[in-house]
């Protein structure tokens, strides 16, 4: 309910500021920019699994070459000084096609209707992930916290609302959203419908050179339409760091219930925590060292017979060397190492762990440049 007042809300704001704001007489082509982005590594990578009875069975992800993570581009246009709209498109690999396909993550329409509320109907950021790797700094070298361990996405369809008060000491973001992630945007007719919405939702505050945040996220995760859900997912999120001075050194952490449990039966549940610490120093405009090190551990349970299905303790870190030869253009020697015990866990990285344990390690080249 509190989902759907809000996006009412919304909506009656931005039809008041249409029939407010003036129309642009600039030409469509000085109000519009392109910008791109591209993560990419060359690397070697180094995986297993070991069941139970000691058997040790090599990922078929193991070997080397040169992987293009993301590459986005974006296209950007301002119609005047209140309303504005942005499409991004990023690509991935069909296995089944055997080609690149090309996906938008990224198409809104934002209404900026002063610093304390800005609108924006359709697919953009989610409040919490992208907000973390703006503090954490080396999201092209790894996934921040939540989104490396799958318990949150970056992006999603919906109404997103963001602002700052207090001359920007304090801002907020709240997103009344589908629950699917970008990847899966409804269509109409059936496609992708839900049964309710899902809000995510973050405060921070800006003191200096250091920053804190909350946040959280409660709904289904895109559930259709009839099917039958036991459980709410939620997760409470809060991030303290100190960003200045060439340094960045700060902690994540969440708590999540019930993320993968939301359309089994009520016998079945799961409480999920993990936290994230990370550092890094520019000793000079050229030159970083960085280092981050997680530890998570998602634990199902069987409420009715109080057993543990599965319980893996993750521990993972990356080690490295930035080097910047010029602004917007980062090559990192990179070491990374993630070991899971007793039960597996879905990353960014592949499934890590086995039914005793599992371990990955890679090492190479990571660069990020954009324009």
């Amino acid at each position: 309910m509190m989902g759907k007042t809000i996006l009412m809300a919304g909506a009656a704001a931005v039809l008041v500021a249409m029939t407010a704001a003036p129309a642009s007489a600039e030409a469509w082509w000085e109000s519009t920019k392109i910008s791109g982005r591209m993560y990419y590594d060359f690397s070697n990578i180094n995986a297993s699994s070991t069941a139970t009875g000691g058997v040790k069975t090599d990922s078929t992800s193991n070997g080397t070459s040169f992987d293009i993570k993301r590459f986005y581009v974006g296209i950007d246009h301002k119609f005047n000084d209140i309303f504005s709209a942005n499409i991004t498109t990023d690509f991935t690999y069909d296995t089944t096609a055997g080609a690149s396909q090309l996906y938008i993550k990224k198409a809104y329409l934002e209404a900026n209707l002063s610093p304390m509320l800005d609108i924006r109907l359709g697919s953009t950021d989610l409040p919490w992930i992208p907000f973390a790797e703006g503090v954490y700094g080396y999201r092209y070298v790894e996934n921040t916290l939540i989104d490396r361990t799958k318990f949150g996405t970056s992006a999603d369809w919906g109404v997103h609302f963001k602002g700052a008060f207090a001359n920007g000491v304090v801002d907020y973001a709240v997103s009344v959203v589908n629950g699917n992630g970008y990847k899966k945007p409804g269509m109409g007719l059936g496609t992708n419908r839900t049964d309710s919405v899902d809000v995510e939702g973050r405060v921070s505050a800006h003191l200096d050179d250091f920053v804190v945040a909350v946040g959280g996220y409660s709904g289904k995760l895109g559930a259709a339409h009839g099917t039958a859900t036991s459980h709410t997912a939620n997760r409470l999120d809060a991030l303290a760091a100190y960003v200045g001075h060439g340094a960045r050194i700060g902690v994540e952490y969440f708590n999540a219930n019930d993320w993968n449990s939301v359309p089994t039966s009520k016998g079945t549940s799961d409480r999920d925590d993990g936290y994230s610490a990370f550092a890094s120093y520019d000793f000079t405009p050229e030159w970083a060292v960085f280092g981050r090190y997680d530890w998570v551990n998602p634990k199902t349970t069987n409420s009715t017979t109080h057993l543990v299905t599965n319980d893996p303790k993750d521990n993972y870190f990356n080690v490295g060397i930035q080097y910047t030869p010029f602004k917007m253009v980062n090559l990192a020697l990179v070491y990374k190492h993630d070991k899971a015990d007793h039960g597996t866990l879905g990353t960014s990285n592949g499934t890590i762990g086995g039914s005793a344990s599992g371990s990955y390690d890679e090492v190479g080249l990571f660069g990020n440049f954009q324009w």
